[in-house]
């Protein structure tokens, strides 16, 4: 849902940023990579030492590339099923980095199971959300639904890691990790019966 209503003001805001890189002559794939990196840098390098407000500055300030390389490929007319798979493969990189931190995070100095427990929870049903979409594709089907898209994941999380970081007390971090898992879950049951409802109609016909 919030890729819908949101996809549409962040092009018009990184519209200019995109029209820049182009003119430097920097690919849509370069946005992608380097995007990734610094996303992964920002959350391994911060998050497992529990500086969670730097580590989610410098992850949005990376994190908005998703954005700025799908309107560069647009714009230079070089949009196509590799930028696609890149773009796809690279957010499930970043997406793990993120809870991949936390969970080094609780499980180490943050000496809390509970949420290194939810933390990873995340990150494996997170992935297996993306999967069975993208394995529904494959099987020729649409698996599109879900409560749990991968932009309402990275915002409730960088938005509680932000807050933790500005002294607001942990519970706030646990709350969301379970409500993300949970959603998740849902997420991935919701896509299985989608695929389901689907392969039972084409054995029908």
């Amino acid at each position: 849902m919030l890729n819908r209503y949101a996809r549409a003001f962040f092009t018009k805001v990184f519209t200019p940023v995109a029209k820049l890189f182009l003119s430097l002559g920097i690919s849509p794939d370069i946005v992608t990579i380097v995007g990734t990196l610094g996303v992964c840098f920002g959350a391994l390098a911060f998050f497992p030492r529990g500086e969670f407000l730097i580590g989610t500055l410098v992850v949005t300030a990376f994190v908005f590339s998703d954005t700025i390389d799908g309107v560069m490929a647009r714009m230079s007319g070089r949009s196509g099923k590799w930028g696609a798979y890149l773009d796809s493969t690279l957010d499930r990189m970043g997406d793990a980095a993120i809870f991949g931190g936390l969970v080094l995070w609780y499980a180490g100095d943050g000496n809390n199971v509970v949420m290194a427990g939810l933390a990873l929870a995340c990150l494996i049903l997170g992935s297996v959300v993306s999967y069975a979409r993208a394995r529904a594709e494959g099987l020729g089907m649409t698996a599109n639904v879900g409560i749990a898209e991968r932009a309402e994941r990275l915002v409730a999380v960088l938005v509680s890691t932000f807050l933790v970081g500005l002294g607001v007390p942990e519970v706030l971090l646990g709350v969301v990790l379970a409500l993300l898992a949970f959603a998740s879950l849902i997420t991935v049951i919701q896509r299985m019966w989608a695929v389901r409802v689907q392969a039972l109609a084409a054995v029908e016909s």
